[in-house]
C-alpha cells in the first residue's frame, strides 16, 4: 500500500519511498525544557505519533528509528537556573520528566531515541568545524556565524528570497558578522552560565545546530522524514537544511541530503485566538490532563488534518468526550455480547462471510484512509463505519455461535484500526468507570440488580428511587439490549 505524504519543500503530494525499508528514519523537533509544555506543544508529538504508528505498521516495528530531542541548553533555561539557584539540570530533567509523563497520558508511544543537546556537544563542536573547514562559517571574537549568502539554496524550504528574508527578518546586528542575516553556530556564555569547550573558545551552540548535529548523529544521513510545527519553518528548518548539506558537501543544491521528506502541522488557536502569554489564554497538557482523559485531548488534536489550523475550544473536547464515548459503547456492549455467548473452541479462525468462507476481517481500509497523507478526519468517520458493522453482527438474528464470534472479529477489528488512531486501547468498562473505587464500583453494581429486579417486579417506584441513588452518587445509568450498564458523570 502506497503511503503519500505532503512535502513541504517539493509543495505537494508525493509517495514516500524510504532510503532503505528495513531502517526507516524519523526526526521530530522536540521541546525546550524550561516550563510545562502547552497543548500547542503536543500538537506535533500526537500528529507524528500517528505517522510513527503507521511508518511500523507498514514496514514492522523493528525497522522504524524515531527521534524526538530535548533540548536542555537555552537562554531561558539557564534564566530560571539562576533564578532558583540550581544547576540546569535540575531544571531540565524536572521538566523533561513532567513533559514524557505528559505525552505518554496522550497515549504517545516513546521515541526510539531522545537526544540531548548536552550529551551531543562533541557532534555539534564537530560539525561546526565541518562548515568552516568547507568555507560556509567563519569564527569571529568568540563566535562561529554560518555565512548564509554562502548557500545558494538558502530559503528553498520556506520558498523565500534570501532578499526578502532579509528585509523581513529581525536579525542581531553585530560589527562581527559578514552580513546581518548570518546566525550564530557558536557563541561565548555569559557569566554564570554553563560552558563548554571548543576551537574557538568556551561557549555554548546556537539553536539551530543543535538538531543538524543530533540528527547526523543519532540518525545519520539522509533521514527519510523531518517533522516539525509549521512555524519553524523558518527560520529553524531553512538554517538546519543549509547547516547539514554545507556540512557534508561544501555546496549548494544537496537538499535530499538531509532530509528526503519535510512535514509540517498547522498552527492551534484558542477560541480563533493566537495562543500567547500575553494574551493569558495558554493551556498547559499538565494542567487538561487533570480534568479530561488524555485519549479525549489526543483525539482532539486529530480532530482536524494535521497540516490545518485548528481552534482549541471547550466544546471540542465536550464533543469529543461524547465521540469517544459512543465508540467506547459499542464496544462495551459487545464485549457483554462475548460474555453472553462463550465463544467456542478454534473461534479464532472461524471468520464468516457471504460465500461462507472463514477469514479474518482485514484494517485494509483504515491503512489506506491514513496512507493518504494521515487523513485523521476521515480515519474517525470510517470507525464509526466499523463500529455500526459492529453493531449489526450482534444485534443480527442467528445462530448464537455465530453471533459470538462475528462480535469477537469486529471488535477486534474496531480495536486494532482505533490502535492506529492511538485510541480504544482501554478495556470499555475502565473508561467508563476508571474514576470509580472498588467499594463504589460494588455499590452501584449492587443498586443495579436491585433495579433490574424492582423493574421485574414492576415497581417502578422503587426503580425510580433506586436510579435517583444513583444520580446522587453521580452515576449515569444505560439501558441496552445486554442489560443496564453505567458510567461516571463527566
Amino acid at each position: 500500500m502506497k503511503l503519500r505524504l505532503s512535502d513541504t519543500l517539493k509543495r505537494e503530494k508525493v509517495e514516500f519511498i524510504p532510503k532503505n525499508p528495513k531502517r526507516v528514519t524519523m526526526y521530530v523537533c522536540g521541546p525546550t525544557v524550561y516550563n510545562y509544555a502547552h497543548i500547542g506543544n503536543a500538537r506535533p508529538v500526537v500528529v507524528f505519533d500517528v505517522l510513527f504508528r503507521l511508518l511500523r505498521h507498514l514496514y514492522g516495528e523493528e525497522a522504524v528509528v524515531y527521534a524526538r530531542n530535548i533540548t536542555d541548553v537555552d537562554d531561558k533555561i539557564n534564566q530560571k537556573a539562576m533564578a532558583e539557584g540550581v544547576d540546569i539540570d535540575v531544571i531540565t530533567s524536572k521538566f523533561a520528566d513532567i513533559y514524557n509523563a505528559d505525552m505518554t497520558a496522550l497515549n504517545a508511544l516513546p521515541p526510539t531515541i531522545q537526544p540531548r543537546v548536552t550529551q551531543n556537544m562533541n557532534a555539534i563542536v564537530a560539525q561546526i568545524a565541518a562548515l568552516i573547514r568547507n568555507g560556509h562559517a567563519y569564527a569571529a571574537e568568540g563566535h562561529v556565524l554560518f555565512d548564509v549568502e554562502s548557500y545558494k539554496a538558502y530559503g528553498s524550504l520556506s520558498n523565500r528570497s534570501l532578499d526578502d528574508m532579509i528585509a523581513g527578518a529581525r536579525v542581531e546586528v553585530a560589527p562581527y558578522k559578514k552580513n546581518p542575516q548570518d546566525f550564530v553556530l557558536w557563541k561565548p556564555s555569559k557569566p554564570g552560565e554553563p560552558k563548554w569547550p571548543s576551537p574557538w573558545g568556551e561557549g555554548r551552540p546556537g539553536w539551530h545546530i543543535e538538531c543538524s548535529a543530533m540528527i547526523e548523529a543519532n540518525l545519520g544521513l539522509p533521514i527519510d522524514i523531518h517533522g516539525g510545527g509549521h512555524d519553524l519553518i523558518f527560520p529553524h528548518h531553512e538554517n538546519e537544511i543549509a547547516q547539514g548539506v554545507c556540512a557534508q558537501h561544501g555546496h549548494s543544491h544537496q537538499e535530499e541530503s538531509y532530509a528526503r521528506y519535510w512535514m509540517h502541522n498547522g498552527f492551534l488557536t484558542m477560541d480563533a485566538e493566537k495562543m500567547s502569554k500575553s494574551l493569558g489564554n495558554v493551556q498547559l497538557v499538565h494542567e487538561l490532563i487533570k480534568d479530561w482523559p488524555g485519549e479525549v485531548i489526543r483525539l482532539a488534536l486529530l480532530s482536524a488534518h494535521y497540516r490545518a489550523p485548528l481552534d482549541w475550544t471547550t466544546d471540542l473536547l465536550v464533543q469529543t468526550r461524547k465521540t469517544l464515548d459512543r465508540l467506547y459503547g459499542t464496544l462495551r456492549e459487545a464485549k457483554r455480547v462475548i460474555e453472553t455467548y462463550p465463544l467456542p473452541d478454534g473461534w479464532e479462525i472461524k471468520r464468516h462471510t457471504v460465500d461462507g468462507a472463514y477469514i479474518k476481517p482485514r484494517d485494509d481500509r483504515m491503512v489506506r484512509i491514513l496512507c493518504d497523507d494521515l487523513n485523521t478526519p476521515q480515519a474517525i468517520a470510517d470507525l464509526f463505519l466499523l463500529r455500526d458493522m459492529l453493531r449489526g453482527e450482534f444485534e443480527a438474528a442467528g445462530p448464537i455461535e455465530e453471533r459470538g464470534f462475528h462480535t469477537k472479529a469486529y471488535m477486534d477489528l474496531l480495536i486494532q484500526c482505533g490502535g492506529l488512531l492511538g485510541i480504544l486501547q482501554t478495556d470499555p468498562d475502565e473508561w467508563f468507570q476508571g474514576g470509580a473505587d472498588d467499594d463504589l464500583s460494588a455499590k452501584v453494581e449492587a443498586l443495579l440488580v436491585a433495579r433490574k429486579d424492582a423493574r421485574a417486579a414492576k415497581n417502578w417506584a422503587e426503580a425510580d428511587r433506586i436510579r435517583d441513588e444513583l444520580n446522587a452518587l453521580n452515576v449515569e445509568v444505560m439501558d441496552g439490549p445486554t442489560g443496564a450498564t453505567w458510567k461516571l458523570k463527566a
